[in-house]
């Protein structure tokens, strides 16, 4: 773990600046990962009240709260009113020397302001200009606010549940909001290569409907293709079970004959000979009293008992456990993805990227700012640059 902010080394982004509109959490992801590898990333919050984010729950110890901690790490803001018109200037004065634009704000708001992408695209040529939206830039919801649950509900993934008997509900993690977040960052990498190509900017466009809808290309496929349904945790030989102390998932996949092996394992008699479970059809025919004689032998014993007698038949299993648990897990500790340092001089913990890259290792060389930290300190480059030109 990093004990504190460390010098920046040379990553794969030095030197793309980064002007940062988002906030909340599909834009943000998006950019921690763009400062995370190097770039610059200039945040522009609203003075006096900042990135919804902030506000989010209470500030910790004396650093903002741990929402907006966990997703703006190595970046700078500035805080303006771009009601006023010098202000704005100002802003365009970044544009124009800017690399990338990002904002996630409903669809039409940046035009309004005058910071659409062709308002940008004027200012600077060649700059990149990333729009995250709910459910696209234009089409009968263009007008609608996108939100994670709302994707989640409207592309189908909600409906989508391990048992029809289970009511349905939101997924509690953000989702929608993380994928698209990472499908705009590889659309601003590939826009960046392109450029080097053709010397050309160009806009890049994701939704949170549109990246639900992708999560789903398998099931999609099926549909569209076959005019049938498949849903992968619903399969008969896979499961979540109760054993006396705790939960286990089983997936009984990727085996000539998972189903003997499970047996085997649970000290079952090879219901694979049975004709109610000897192939897979027949499985989702009688999945309900298949699944009923799992569980009454999970329930026999422990989950450590369990999990042992899978491993030994080389069946895919884990136990089920919360955050907390798999926070202080061997193997998240040998994984060096928890990152820790300071912020004003008081302590912020967080999980760091997921991707690791042997030239380019992720450290905490900025901590995540205070509101306008960085606003005198921008401004005074962006008039020398403006100058310059």
């Amino acid at each position: 773990m990093s004990k504190k902010a460390q010098p920046a080394p040379a990553l794969p982004l030095s030197g793309i600046r980064v002007i940062d509109f988002s906030q909340v959490m599909m834009g943000p992801v998006c950019t921690q990962m763009l400062a995370d590898y190097g770039a610059d990333v200039v945040k522009i919050e609203r003075a006096g009240a900042g990135d919804l984010s902030r506000s989010t729950f209470a500030p910790v110890h004396g650093a903002d709260n741990p929402i907006f901690c966990s997703l703006n790490r190595n970046k700078r803001s500035v805080a303006l009113d771009l009601r006023d018109p010098e202000k704005m200037a100002a802003v365009k004065a970044l544009v124009a020397q800017a690399d990338v634009v990002v904002n996630n704000f409903r669809a039409g708001v940046m035009d309004r302001m005058g910071l659409g992408y062709e308002d940008c695209r004027a200012l600077n040529p060649l700059v990149i200009y990333a729009v995250g939206t709910g459910y696209g830039e234009d089409g009968p919801y263009s007008h609608k606010g996108g939100q994670d649950v709302l994707a989640q509900a409207m592309s189908g993934v909600m409906a989508r549940r391990a048992d029809d008997a289970v009511p349905v509900s939101a997924y509690p993690t953000a989702l929608a909001d993380y994928a698209t977040g990472m499908h705009m960052v590889q659309g601003i990498l590939l826009a960046l290569l392109q450029r080097a190509q053709t010397g050309q900017g160009q806009k890049v466009s994701v939704s949170l409907y549109n990246s639900m809808l992708a999560m789903q290309m398998q099931e999609a496929a099926m549909i569209m293709m076959a005019d049938s349904e498949v849903n992968w945790a619903a399969m008969p030989l896979s499961g979540v079970f109760d054993t006396q102390d705790g939960a286990l998932v089983m997936v009984g996949a990727f085996k000539a004959n998972p189903l003997r092996d499970i047996c085997t394992a649970l000290g079952l008699q090879d219901l694979s000979l049975d004709p109610r479970f000897c192939d897979l059809t027949q499985q989702f025919k009688h999945k309900p009293q298949l699944q009923a004689m799992f569980r009454e032998r999970f329930a026999s014993d422990t989950r450590a008992h369990w999990l042992a007698r899978l491993d030994e038949q080389d069946l895919l299993c884990a136990p089920v456990r919360d955050l907390r648990e798999a926070l202080v897990d061997p193997q998240t500790l040998h994984n060096q993805i928890l990152m820790e340092g300071e912020g004003e001089g008081q302590p912020v913990k967080f999980v760091g990227s997921p991707i690791q890259m042997s030239a380019a290792p992720v450290t905490l060389y900025r901590a995540p700012p205070r509101l306008g930290q960085h606003t005198d300190e921008v401004m005074a480059q962006a008039a020398v640059g403006a100058g310059a030109k």
